[in-house]
Protein backbone atom coordinates (compact mmCIF):
# COMPACT_ATOMS: atom_id res chain seq x y z
CA UNK A 1 0.00 0.00 0.00
CA UNK A 2 2.91 2.38 1.18
CA UNK A 3 4.47 1.84 -2.38
CA UNK A 4 1.51 2.75 -4.60
CA UNK A 5 1.43 5.79 -2.69
CA UNK A 6 4.75 6.69 -3.12
CA UNK A 7 4.12 5.74 -7.52
CA UNK A 8 1.56 8.02 -7.06
CA UNK A 9 3.34 10.54 -5.46
CA UNK A 10 6.13 10.27 -7.80
CA UNK A 11 3.84 10.68 -10.85
CA UNK A 12 1.70 13.99 -9.80
CA UNK A 13 5.46 15.24 -8.64
CA UNK A 14 6.68 15.07 -12.47
CA UNK A 15 3.67 16.77 -13.47
CA UNK A 16 3.96 19.32 -11.42
CA UNK A 17 7.42 20.01 -12.14
CA UNK A 18 6.90 20.31 -15.87
CA UNK A 19 3.38 22.99 -15.24
CA UNK A 20 5.55 26.21 -13.99
CA UNK A 21 2.19 27.88 -13.28
CA UNK A 22 1.18 24.65 -11.01
CA UNK A 23 4.57 24.99 -9.27
CA UNK A 24 4.81 28.38 -8.94
CA UNK A 25 1.05 28.53 -6.93
CA UNK A 26 1.86 25.35 -4.78
CA UNK A 27 5.55 27.42 -3.62
CA UNK A 28 3.01 30.12 -2.58
CA UNK A 29 1.11 28.25 -0.64
CA UNK A 30 4.08 26.48 0.95
CA UNK A 31 5.48 29.62 1.87
CA UNK A 32 2.20 31.27 3.15
CA UNK A 33 1.78 28.78 5.34
CA UNK A 34 5.60 28.70 6.71
CA UNK A 35 4.93 32.46 7.31
CA UNK A 36 1.34 32.00 8.84
CA UNK A 37 2.86 29.28 11.29
CA UNK A 38 5.94 32.06 12.32
CA UNK A 39 3.81 35.04 12.43
CA UNK A 40 0.42 34.25 13.56
CA UNK A 41 1.62 32.99 17.07
CA UNK A 42 3.30 36.57 17.74
CA UNK A 43 -0.19 37.90 17.75
CA UNK A 44 -1.56 35.35 20.50
CA UNK A 45 1.24 36.73 23.01
CA UNK A 46 1.44 40.59 24.72
CA UNK A 47 4.94 40.92 23.70
CA UNK A 48 7.95 38.90 22.34
CA UNK A 49 10.64 41.36 24.64
CA UNK A 50 10.67 40.46 28.27
CA UNK A 51 10.43 43.84 30.33
CA UNK A 52 13.51 44.64 32.00
CA UNK A 53 13.21 47.49 34.84
CA UNK A 54 14.73 51.16 33.93
CA UNK A 55 15.15 50.95 30.16
CA UNK A 56 12.84 53.98 29.30
CA UNK A 57 13.00 56.37 25.67
CA UNK A 58 16.10 58.22 24.85
CA UNK A 59 15.80 61.95 26.10
CA UNK A 60 15.28 64.53 23.39
CA UNK A 61 18.76 65.14 24.01
CA UNK A 62 20.14 61.28 23.99
CA UNK A 63 17.87 60.39 20.72
CA UNK A 64 19.42 63.69 18.88
CA UNK A 65 22.55 62.65 19.82
CA UNK A 66 21.79 58.97 18.41
CA UNK A 67 20.65 60.82 15.33
CA UNK A 68 24.10 62.23 14.98
CA UNK A 69 25.82 59.09 15.52
CA UNK A 70 23.69 57.43 12.74
CA UNK A 71 24.66 60.08 10.38
CA UNK A 72 28.32 59.47 10.67
CA UNK A 73 28.17 55.77 10.49
CA UNK A 74 29.59 54.87 13.95
CA UNK A 75 28.17 51.73 13.71
CA UNK A 76 30.16 50.49 10.90
CA UNK A 77 32.55 50.41 13.45
CA UNK A 78 31.44 49.83 16.93
CA UNK A 79 28.43 47.53 16.99
CA UNK A 80 26.40 47.70 20.56
CA UNK A 81 25.44 44.24 21.51
CA UNK A 82 27.73 42.35 24.00
CA UNK A 83 27.55 38.32 22.91
CA UNK A 84 27.00 35.74 26.24
CA UNK A 85 29.83 34.76 26.27
CA UNK A 86 32.57 34.18 28.77
CA UNK A 87 35.14 36.28 26.99
CA UNK A 88 32.66 38.92 26.06
CA UNK A 89 31.05 39.39 29.18
CA UNK A 90 35.06 39.71 31.10
CA UNK A 91 35.95 42.72 28.23
CA UNK A 92 32.64 45.04 28.20
CA UNK A 93 30.47 43.54 30.60
CA UNK A 94 27.02 41.94 31.47
CA UNK A 95 25.92 40.85 28.19
CA UNK A 96 23.29 42.68 26.22
CA UNK A 97 19.84 42.13 26.68
CA UNK A 98 16.73 41.95 24.25
CA UNK A 99 14.93 44.89 26.08
CA UNK A 100 17.90 47.39 25.99
CA UNK A 101 17.38 47.59 21.97
CA UNK A 102 13.67 47.46 22.38
CA UNK A 103 12.95 51.48 21.72
CA UNK A 104 15.97 51.41 19.11
CA UNK A 105 14.74 51.99 15.30
CA UNK A 106 17.29 51.01 13.83
CA UNK A 107 18.93 48.79 16.70
CA UNK A 108 22.47 49.21 16.44
CA UNK A 109 23.79 45.61 16.99
CA UNK A 110 26.10 45.45 14.61
CA UNK A 111 28.05 42.79 12.88
CA UNK A 112 31.95 44.40 12.90
CA UNK A 113 33.91 45.87 15.49
CA UNK A 114 37.27 47.70 14.29
CA UNK A 115 36.27 49.99 17.66
CA UNK A 116 35.07 48.60 21.11
CA UNK A 117 31.66 47.47 21.53
CA UNK A 118 30.04 50.45 22.61
CA UNK A 119 27.10 48.61 24.37
CA UNK A 120 28.62 49.58 27.91
CA UNK A 121 30.57 52.55 27.20
CA UNK A 122 27.74 55.05 29.35
CA UNK A 123 29.96 56.18 32.82
CA UNK A 124 33.35 54.52 31.35
CA UNK A 125 35.58 57.88 30.77
CA UNK A 126 34.28 61.43 31.84
CA UNK A 127 32.94 63.36 29.29
CA UNK A 128 36.51 65.55 28.89
CA UNK A 129 37.49 62.06 27.61
CA UNK A 130 35.05 61.92 24.86
CA UNK A 131 35.41 65.20 23.77
CA UNK A 132 39.21 64.93 23.45
CA UNK A 133 38.85 61.60 21.49
CA UNK A 134 36.13 63.07 19.14
CA UNK A 135 38.56 65.52 18.19
CA UNK A 136 41.97 63.90 18.59
CA UNK A 137 40.88 60.39 18.74
CA UNK A 138 44.88 59.36 18.50
CA UNK A 139 45.67 61.78 21.70
CA UNK A 140 43.90 59.27 23.63
CA UNK A 141 44.15 56.02 21.75
CA UNK A 142 47.21 55.73 20.22
CA UNK A 143 47.11 53.92 16.82
CA UNK A 144 43.02 54.07 16.65
CA UNK A 145 42.20 54.63 13.00
CA UNK A 146 39.22 56.64 13.73
CA UNK A 147 39.17 60.12 12.69
CA UNK A 148 38.94 63.50 13.86
CA UNK A 149 35.26 64.53 14.34
CA UNK A 150 35.80 67.85 15.33
CA UNK A 151 33.18 69.25 13.31
CA UNK A 152 30.88 68.14 15.82
CA UNK A 153 31.65 71.27 18.08
CA UNK A 154 29.04 73.29 15.55
CA UNK A 155 25.45 73.98 17.16
CA UNK A 156 22.98 71.46 17.33
CA UNK A 157 19.43 72.34 15.06
CA UNK A 158 16.86 72.11 17.66
CA UNK A 159 13.91 72.96 15.40
CA UNK A 160 13.34 69.48 14.72
CA UNK A 161 13.12 67.83 18.05
CA UNK A 162 9.63 67.38 18.69
CA UNK A 163 9.16 65.80 14.66
CA UNK A 164 11.43 63.19 15.89
CA UNK A 165 9.85 62.17 18.94
CA UNK A 166 7.05 62.14 16.88
CA UNK A 167 8.46 59.86 14.69
CA UNK A 168 9.39 57.44 17.33
CA UNK A 169 6.14 57.15 18.68
CA UNK A 170 4.70 56.69 15.29
CA UNK A 171 6.75 53.02 15.44
CA UNK A 172 5.65 52.46 18.96
CA UNK A 173 8.21 54.45 21.65
CA UNK A 174 6.16 55.49 23.86
CA UNK A 175 6.59 59.13 24.13
CA UNK A 176 3.93 61.07 25.89
CA UNK A 177 2.59 64.40 24.88
CA UNK A 178 4.04 66.29 27.53
CA UNK A 179 7.64 64.75 26.66
CA UNK A 180 6.78 66.14 23.39
CA UNK A 181 5.50 69.70 24.14
CA UNK A 182 8.75 69.89 26.71
CA UNK A 183 11.36 68.31 24.32
CA UNK A 184 12.74 71.95 23.53
CA UNK A 185 13.73 73.11 27.12
CA UNK A 186 14.91 69.34 28.09
CA UNK A 187 17.33 69.57 24.93
CA UNK A 188 19.00 72.43 26.73
CA UNK A 189 18.12 71.47 30.70
CA UNK A 190 20.33 68.07 29.91
CA UNK A 191 23.20 70.01 28.74
CA UNK A 192 22.98 73.31 30.97
CA UNK A 193 23.27 71.82 34.75
CA UNK A 194 23.94 75.40 36.36
CA UNK A 195 20.96 76.76 33.83
CA UNK A 196 17.32 77.84 34.83
CA UNK A 197 16.31 75.34 33.41
CA UNK A 198 13.45 72.52 34.59
CA UNK A 199 16.04 69.93 35.61
CA UNK A 200 13.78 67.99 37.90
CA UNK A 201 10.95 67.73 35.46
CA UNK A 202 13.93 66.76 33.14
CA UNK A 203 15.03 63.61 35.26
CA UNK A 204 10.94 62.58 36.23
CA UNK A 205 10.49 62.64 32.71
CA UNK A 206 14.09 60.43 31.60
CA UNK A 207 15.00 58.94 34.92
CA UNK A 208 19.32 58.25 34.88
CA UNK A 209 19.70 61.14 32.37
CA UNK A 210 22.74 62.33 32.97
CA UNK A 211 23.05 66.49 33.02
CA UNK A 212 26.19 68.10 32.55
CA UNK A 213 28.08 70.31 30.35
CA UNK A 214 29.71 67.61 28.18
CA UNK A 215 31.77 69.55 25.57
CA UNK A 216 32.94 72.14 28.16
CA UNK A 217 30.96 75.36 26.48
CA UNK A 218 28.00 75.88 28.25
CA UNK A 219 27.15 79.26 25.99
CA UNK A 220 26.37 76.96 23.22
CA UNK A 221 24.68 73.59 22.92
CA UNK A 222 26.31 71.29 20.17
CA UNK A 223 26.24 67.96 17.99
CA UNK A 224 29.09 67.23 20.43
CA UNK A 225 27.14 67.91 23.29
CA UNK A 226 23.94 65.79 22.01
CA UNK A 227 26.56 62.50 20.82
CA UNK A 228 28.32 62.41 24.60
CA UNK A 229 24.59 62.41 26.34
CA UNK A 230 23.83 59.24 24.12
CA UNK A 231 26.84 57.64 24.79
CA UNK A 232 26.79 58.82 28.45
CA UNK A 233 23.28 56.84 28.77
CA UNK A 234 24.49 53.35 26.96
CA UNK A 235 24.57 50.51 29.27
CA UNK A 236 23.29 52.35 32.44
CA UNK A 237 19.63 52.15 32.40
CA UNK A 238 19.47 48.47 33.83
CA UNK A 239 20.52 47.92 37.43
CA UNK A 240 22.88 44.85 36.17
CA UNK A 241 23.53 44.14 40.36
CA UNK A 242 20.45 42.69 39.98
CA UNK A 243 21.36 40.51 38.50
CA UNK A 244 23.90 37.33 39.45
CA UNK A 245 27.29 37.57 38.15
CA UNK A 246 27.30 33.92 37.37
CA UNK A 247 24.47 34.43 35.57
CA UNK A 248 25.63 36.79 32.91
CA UNK A 249 29.07 34.89 32.64
CA UNK A 250 27.37 31.34 31.35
Amino acid sequence: MAGKRGNIIVRNHGKIERNVTLMAVLIAITISIGGLVEIVPLFTIKTTIEKVDGVRPYSPLELAGRNIYLREGCYTCHSQMIRPFRDEVLRYGPYSLAAESMFDHPFQWGSKRTGPDLARVGGKYSNAWHVQHMINPQSVEPGSVMPSYRHLMRPLKLKLIQAHLRANQAVGVPYTKAQVAAARGDLRAQADPEGEHDHDGLLKRYPKAVVADFDGNPAVLTEMDAVIAYMQILGRMVDFRKYKTKDLQQ
